[in-house]
């Protein structure tokens, strides 16, 4: 099998971590990287003996046989499109753009030309939410009623200093945290059909949102709440939960998530389940069935990459479309 030939467009915190899985991976190679900040990025790819280029467009000119975007969020519909436009695979780093027009803009050119286009949900190929899917529509919790979330951490203030865009317009949690978790609840319950939301930037003052607080209704009838905020001393995220980024520390005793049904209720990423065992327990003055779901933690990124080469090769259809990204971006509002 022909090892493939993989570049990386933004060397910034995400676009690191791609790079450091790229360099893992047998089946792959890091061919290049793009950033226009030379003096950041120079020794960088001096150390790892790939060319640094100014501008995307230099890297087109070369042979790769696919390209991850990992830049800031207003420049992927337009460094997406030369890459479509050469037919070279992409991975596109969520939000998809930050823009619904350029984003709907983007899903039409990738049905015109056929383009192998995969979106950074990295979360939707994690073990966790495909045993808490798996739990789902094997039915032990019956019909789905409610799913709540949060996504509460405190970011310093080096991150923001460290990308001054995070702090305006096409920043902010929403599009850089709330995406992700939009994409874990759809793939739990199904289809957003309404969203009502109040948002604040009481704290930082920045011109984007710092804390979020969303009611979400679904095509199938369940409601959902959602928490979100980048400057609240929390621990209840996929990120201090989850155990998948060891980036983080991790409370163990701690949930981001709870899906309740008729007949019992999942926490996530604990995946302790409370259920009833039939109809006849199905009463709130009757005890619960307990139990803990076993699963096999992996890094979602690693298997994202893992899948990108497959969509490259043609053996594999990306999880995460383009009209997916689309849709976890564009949210009906109420």
């Amino acid at each position: 099998m022909r090892i493939l030939k993989i570049a990386v467009v933004g060397a910034g915190l995400i676009g690191k971590k791609h790079i450091e899985l790229i360099l893992k991976n047998p089946d792959c190679i890091l061919s290049g990287i793009v950033d226009p900040d030379r003096a950041a990025y120079g020794e960088l790819a001096r150390s790892l003996g790939v060319p640094l280029h100014h501008e995307i467009d230099d890297l087109l000119a070369e042979n790769v046989d696919g390209i991850v975007i990992s830049s800031p969020n207003q420049f992927h519909a337009e460094q997406a499109i030369k890459c479509i436009e050469r037919c070279i695979p992409v991975l596109i780093e969520k939000p998809i753009t930050d823009s619904l027009d350029d984003g709907i803009k983007l899903v039409q050119l990738v049905k015109n030309k056929s383009a192998k286009v995969l979106i950074g949900h990295h979360r939707a190929h994690s073990p966790i939410l495909a045993t808490a899917r798996r739990i789902i529509v094997d039915n032990m919790l019956g019909r789905i009623v409610t799913i709540m979330g949060s996504a509460l951490f405190y970011k310093p203030a080096d991150y923001f200093e460290a990308g001054p865009w995070r702090t305006k317009i096409g920043g902010g949690p929403i599009l850089i945290n709330l995406i992700h978790e939009i994409g874990n609840f759809r793939s739990l319950c199904g289809e957003i059909s309404a969203v009502q939301a109040i948002a604040s930037s009481a704290i930082r003052q920045f011109p984007v949102e710092d804390t979020v607080v969303i009611n979400f209704q679904f095509a199938n009838g369940a409601l959902g709440t959602f928490v979100l905020s980048d400057t609240a001393a929390s621990a209840r995220s996929w990120e201090h939960t989850s155990q998948e980024n060891k980036s983080y520390p991790v409370s163990l005793d701690e949930d981001c998530y709870i899906v309740t049904g008729t007949m019992g209720s999942l926490s996530i990423p604990t995946m302790r389940i409370k259920y009833y065992k039939d109809s006849q327990a199905q009463s709130w003055l009757k005890p619960f069935e307990n139990e803990t779901i076993s699963v096999d933690r992996m890094d979602p990124l690693e298997c994202q990459l893992n899948h990108f080469l497959s969509v490259i090769r043609g053996t594999a259809k990306p999880l995460v479309s383009a009209e997916d990204g689309c849709k976890i971006s564009e949210l009906p509002r109420q």
